[in-house]
């Protein structure tokens, strides 16, 4: 299974009666999104799936792909990293996922999955974290595949 991680794009900051989960992509934002998406197109996923948090800003970031995005409650804000690997199936699930999300779960869930406990590690906006997991040995094996920032 191959598990990305991608931290939504650049958003406005919250102004008046605006709530949190309805802040847009900023025209920078639009922007990391759309590169972010080419090079994510460029890799030739295997049945990919794309899920995201229901605010906005996620699901612009993830509607960038062209593809099919499926909303899902838990990987809102205030996730955390158990709400992110469930929703993920990891690692049973078959193919790839993209998981498109908010910090501080996002930083978590890669510090997991790396290091075996969880800390504060920072994936920058729009940043993608590609993972897959593999078995050596009767062993199963977290890789990280690639990093990448707009």
């Amino acid at each position: 299974m191959d598990l990305i991680l991608w931290r939504h794009a650049e958003a406005k900051e919250a102004a008046g009666p605006i709530a949190d989960a309805d802040r847009e992509l900023t025209a920078r934002g639009t922007r990391q999104a759309q590169e972010m998406a080419e090079w994510l197109r460029a890799q030739r996923l295997p049945e990919l799936a794309v899920l995201s948090s229901p605010a906005r800003r996620a699901l612009q970031t993830a509607q960038a792909l062209g593809l099919p995005v499926k909303i899902k409650t838990q990987l809102g804000v205030g996730a955390s990293t158990a709400d992110l690997l469930g929703a993920a199936d990891w690692p049973d699930q078959p193919g790839a996922i993209i998981l498109v999300g908010h910090q501080p779960a996002l930083g978590r869930l890669a510090s997991l999955l790396l290091a075996g406990t969880e800390a504060d590690w920072t994936i920058k906006k729009a940043g993608i974290w590609w993972f897959t997991n593999r078995v050596r040995r009767d062993e199963t094996q977290t890789v990280l595949r690639a990093v990448h920032n707009p």
